[in-house]
């Protein structure tokens, strides 16, 4: 269900290098996958702990109502969580 992005959202999910990086987030080292669409405007990103024990999969949009975060079939306090606290590794982009 897509709602209202928390203040700050955008900027944080653009922090994320777009195509494929690795960093950490809580404690656990991820490889995240950022693509964009309709000129930065929409947001797609996956997220896959490498120990296997988390997935992350959300849809960013920057519209002129105001950002929308929709994420798939997780909360939004999970993926708000993920994104705010993934730290990519430097020259980890593969």
């Amino acid at each position: 269900m897509r709602s209202a992005a928390p203040a700050g959202f955008g900027a944080a999910v653009r922090a994320i290098p777009q195509g494929t990086s690795t960093g950490q987030a809580n404690g656990t080292r991820y490889t995240a996958a950022r693509s964009d669409f309709n000129n930065g405007l929409s947001i797609k990103l996956e997220a896959e702990a490498l120990d296997g024990s988390d997935y992350i999969s959300l849809n960013f949009y920057d519209l002129a109502s105001g950002p929308q975060l929709a994420p798939c079939e997780m909360p939004h306090t999970k993926v708000i969580a993920f994104v705010t606290r993934y730290q990519p590794e430097l020259e980890s982009h593969l």
